[in-house]
């Protein structure tokens, strides 16, 4: 099992800022992430974040994936199931087995996508199952993919899927969409966009990749098998703690209490970002607050090994 000084969980603007930070500071560091860019991502235009204009949500998370890279970040695909606190150490495990140990863990993986709960779905997040059609669907040029889902997101993401892909399913448990009007008419204007209605997936299949998807009528209960690459989830947003809620505090929001150094109720375990109480959620801020869970943790690490830690020039 592989051992890391810090195991960052999340690759959005805290989580990748995080990184970039304990890089820096020579620590050994894995992002664990179902993506890159968090939901900065899903943002077309970001006039709000200081020292660009006009720059899409992914071009400016990709310039955050490159810095981290550039200091040297580990990054592994996936979702942690599990996390566990062992002695002065961490534990955590993904939704396919793996695990890796860290001395500290910084949370960082802000409002995630809403699953779908089906067999195959956390196997293969990261191997041809995705919770971002802007960051993952140019990966399906020329091939065949499936979107679950009856709002905007699932509407937008037919329609970006038309320009790459031969073939999309755009699967919906109703037989009308609640996204707008216009985008619907986009969608049925594609050639290569069929409509499942009334359907909803109960499994996804494949081998290393994802190679079909299962639905089943929800009047006849009838099931059958849809030959596809890659299954875009698009459903909403929650914000998921189960995994961790024996080792921190939340609030009514079932957000994780921190105080100002990004420290929750563990010693070692930090959290930044749209995962925690701050109350305004802006790539800027997870950005601000990934940077100093990032020199917390070194401060941690420095002060179990009985070494200086950070010091601020006016303290």
């Amino acid at each position: 099992m592989d051992t890391y000084d810090v195991i960052i969980i999340g690759g959005g603007a805290a989580g990748l800022t995080a990184s970039i930070y304990t890089r820096r500071k020579k620590l050994s560091t894995l992002v664990v992430s179902i993506n890159m860019g968090g939901q900065t991502n899903l943002t077309e235009h970001i006039e709000n974040y200081p020292g660009y204009l006009d720059l899409s949500g992914p071009k400016l998370m990709q310039l955050f994936d490159e810095q981290s890279k550039n200091f040297g970040t580990e990054f592994v695909f996936g979702k942690v199931a599990k996390l566990e606190k062992r002695g002065t150490g961490f534990t955590a495990t993904l939704a396919n087995g793996e695990a890796y140990k860290a001395k500290a863990v910084i949370l960082a993986y802000g409002k995630v996508p809403r699953s779908l709960g089906i067999p195959g779905e956390e196997h293969f997040l990261g191997r041809g199952v995705s919770t971002c059609a802007t960051c993952d669907m140019p990966l399906f040029n020329k091939k065949t993919v499936a979107i679950i889902g009856g709002g905007n997101s699932a509407l937008e993401a037919a329609e970006l899927g038309s320009k790459f892909c031969a073939k999309v399913y755009l699967i919906h448990r109703r037989n009308e969409f609640r996204g707008d009007p216009v985008t619907v008419d986009k969608i049925k204007a594609a050639h290569n966009v069929e409509m499942v209605l009334n359907a909803v997936p109960v499994e996804v299949r494949g081998d290393k990749f994802v190679k079909a998807m299962v639905i089943e009528d929800v009047t006849t209960k009838e099931k059958r098998e849809l030959p596809v690459n890659g299954v875009f989830v698009e459903i909403g947003y929650i914000t998921q703690t189960d995994f961790v809620k024996h080792l921190v505090e939340l609030n009514k929001s079932n957000e994780i209490l921190i105080n100002e150094q990004c420290e929750t109720r563990t010693p070692g375990l930090f959290a930044c970002g749209d995962v925690t109480n701050v109350p305004y959620k802006q790539t800027i801020i997870s950005a601000g607050q990934g940077a100093i869970a990032g020199l917390s943790a070194y401060n941690y690490l420095q002060k179990l090994e009985g070494k200086p830690t950070v010091k601020t020039d006016w303290a």
